[in-house]
């Protein structure tokens, strides 16, 4: 059994996620997750990779905690969060999360930054060694200490949380009842091996702001934060603010009606901030990406720059070069995410990478090399080198810990061209054996977002498990993915049910006519966005012959009430009082009397981001009006499904749906449901 063909298997596959460069760029940390030892959850800890690719990884960490969120102090000291005891307490109070710091010349690991409710993040300044520690508080007018008001909590039995503004939830947690703040820390003192980080100064935010983000200056004096912060235009929305804070004060970098400031990061020689800039979408006009540029040589209100101009790209992530003006970003583009190599001052773009996607970004202090982790549809993620300067790279592969088996089948891709005009692309997986004499299933695999792109590897959606099953997977870039400019993004902002699903109807014809795919045994499954979608196609066409649909939304007005991010979907679509029509036009629910297609509703409870209310109401809605369907609830599980047994329940449910109506195997209920 290959990793593909045995779900156990593939599921404790080792996973790796993060770089982290120590300063004299001998030492390469990632997190790697893998599964625990009862097998019913991921752990994590922290491994070594060798940065020249000769020797082995090691696994610097081991706690039944975990840790993550690795980070090199200029003294080459790791920093890491867990969870872990601190085996100086014989009895700790509670196991939250906290900074330990592993020494660079060996020793054991010890705890330098707890707080009474935790560690959420942190960052380090290159040069000083200055902590920007991010920490949950109080509740906003709460006049007891952290724990005090924790202890009272739960001495009472109350759960209950106020809300005095929009929104409550975010994703799969609950908000409140306290709001993050950002403190600087002094570093320990050298001379004393046991000192951890001096008293903390608080930074942010304000008492009508949520912390967004933040990054810290080489020398550690100057802070960039993001903070969300209300919106005039609408009493219920937030935008995104950008702020530089010194010992001097307060300055604001971006703060506008129709934009977020977010993603900050300093050049490491402090010479410039860089930040991108976010559009807001609106009805017709999608969202756009601007990488701007501040020049710190005279202060802080130095002059700034568009390094990357709006509607150019979508930005992945950024990272500065460690001498002269150069930035590296990376962007979406054509099924890849590649890096590309910017001139700060004049625009200058060189494409680095020749495919694939890239993530984690790390520069040699002494401008030598790249690390990078890099991921395709047909590649796991990978530690790689690469050269800082070189156009059109295959770079070279470091040694990681993910093994995988060979691929059952090949990746490839399809071309097609919309009636308006507009290149269309897609991957196509084949499976081993696909030929005309022996055609393929094929099952159309659209993606969520609806702003992403089939371009990297994914442990959650992953193709390799079905072409394992003699399937054939499209994974087309309707409009609305990113990576093909802003044209491919405005005409199908706000309406998701036209380009879009026409798009995904001409790649399934371009597929089809494939001799080694079957055309008549096609299959269609989505989620998120690629649920939507996925009920879209049920309610207009019956050329599937079967539709799993996951997380998906199902009824506009009734979503856009619920989501945890009303206020987006509003700016995309439109107020539902005033401009009704939209609503009406591009919702699935109103096609429910023309559904004939077997559909699998697939949902969590945990979901925030897609409320569980969408799945219910579909499901109702397919039930009474007499469609052939099943509902897959999760009542623990979010918009994702990620615990690893729930994970194996999920494929081996939709398998056993697709070879029941696909196929036309007998149906049989998968063990445990």
């Amino acid at each position: 059994m290959s990793t593909f063909d045995d779900l156990d298997a593939f599921v404790a596959t080792r996973r790796c996620a993060g770089l982290a460069l120590s300063p004299d760029g001998t030492r390469l940390v990632t997190t790697v997750s893998e599964l625990s030892a009862d097998r019913k959850s991921h752990g994590t800890s922290l491994w070594e990779i060798d940065p020249a690719g000769e020797r082995a990884p090691r696994r610097l960490t081991r706690s039944s905690a975990g840790e993550s969120s690795a980070a090199f102090t200029p003294s080459g000291d790791l920093l890491f969060t867990s969870r872990r005891a601190d085996p100086a307490v014989e009895k700790p109070s509670e196991d939250r999360t906290a900074l330990w710091l592993l020494p660079a010349g060996g020793g054991e690991s010890r705890p330098v930054a707890e707080r009474p409710d935790g560690v959420s993040a942190f960052a380090v300044a290159r040069d000083a060694g200055t902590l920007a520690l991010t920490t949950p508080k109080p509740a906003v007018g709460s006049k007891e200490p952290a724990e005090e008001q924790r202890e009272a909590r739960d001495k009472e039995g109350v759960s209950a949380r106020l809300h005095t503004r929009f929104p409550v939830r975010f994703w799969d947690h609950d908000l409140g009842p306290g709001r993050a703040h950002l403190q600087r820390c002094a570093p320990p003192d050298p001379a004393d091996p046991e000192a951890g980080y001096g008293e903390p100064e608080h930074v942010a935010p304000g008492a009508e702001e949520r912390l967004a983000g933040s990054a810290i200056a080489p020398d550690g004096r100057t802070l960039a934060v993001v903070v969300d912060v209300p919106d005039p235009a609408d009493p219920a929305s937030w935008r995104r603010r950008l702020e530089l804070h010194t010992d001097a004060g307060r300055v604001v970098v971006g703060d506008e009606a129709g934009a977020d400031h977010e993603s900050p990061t300093f050049t490491p020689d402090g010479r410039w901030l860089l930040w991108v800039r976010e559009r807001h979408p609106r009805p017709g006009r999608g969202m756009a990406h601007t990488l701007r540029a501040r020049s710190l040589d005279d202060g802080v209100s130095g002059p700034e720059l568009d390094v990357l101009p709006e509607e150019a790209h979508q930005v992945r992530g950024v990272t500065g070069a460690p001498g002269g003006d150069v930035v590296y970003v990376v962007v979406d583009e054509a099924g890849h995410a590649p890096v590309l190599r910017v001139s700060i001052t004049d625009g200058t773009v060189r494409r680095l990478t020749h495919s694939g996607a890239y993530t984690d970004v790390v520069a040699a202090s002494d401008g030598s090399a790249l690390y990078a982790l890099r991921s395709a549809v047909d590649a796991p993620p990978t530690p790689v080198r690469l050269d800082p300067d070189a156009a059109d790279q295959h770079p070279l592969p470091l040694r990681g810990v993910t093994a995988i088996d060979p691929l059952p089948g090949t990746l490839t891709e399809v071309a097609a061209t919309a009636a308006d005009g507009t290149a269309l692309r897609a991957w196509l997986v084949l499976p081993g054996g696909a030929s005309a004499e022996s055609p393929a299933p094929l099952v159309l695999w659209i993606h969520g977002g609806p702003l992403s792109s089939w371009n990297a590897w994914s442990w959650r959606w992953n193709p390799w498990l079905m072409a394992a099953r003699g399937w054939a997977v499209l994974l087309p870039d309707p409009r609305l993915s990113t990576g093909y400019g802003q044209e491919f993004l405005d005409p199908a902002t706000g309406a998701w049910g036209e380009l879009p699903y026409t798009d995904l109807m001409t790649t399934t014809d371009a597929a089809l006519a494939r001799e080694d795919v079957d055309a008549s045994r096609v299959a269609a499954m989505g989620g998120s966005f690629g649920g939507y979608m996925a009920n879209w196609i049920a309610g207009h066409t019956d050329r599937f012959a079967a539709i799993v649909t996951h997380a998906s939304i199902w009824h506009l007005d009734g979503f856009v009430g619920t989501t945890d991010a009303s206020f987006h979907w509003r700016r995309e679509w439109g107020d539902p009082l005033t401009e009704r029509e939209r609503y009406d036009a591009h919702s699935p629910h109103r096609h429910v009397a023309a559904i004939r297609t077997p559909m699998l509703v697939i949902h969590g409870d945990k979901d925030y981001r897609v409320p569980i209310s969408e799945g219910l109401r579909l499901w109702y809605d397919l039930q009474r009006s007499g469609v052939e369907s099943q509902f897959l609830y999760f009542p623990d599980e979010n918009h994702w499904v990620l615990r690893p047994g729930d994970a194996k329940l999920w494929y081996r449910t939709v398998w056993a749906f697709l070879d029941h109506h696909v196929l036309g195997r007998p149906w049989e209920r998968p063990a445990l449901v």
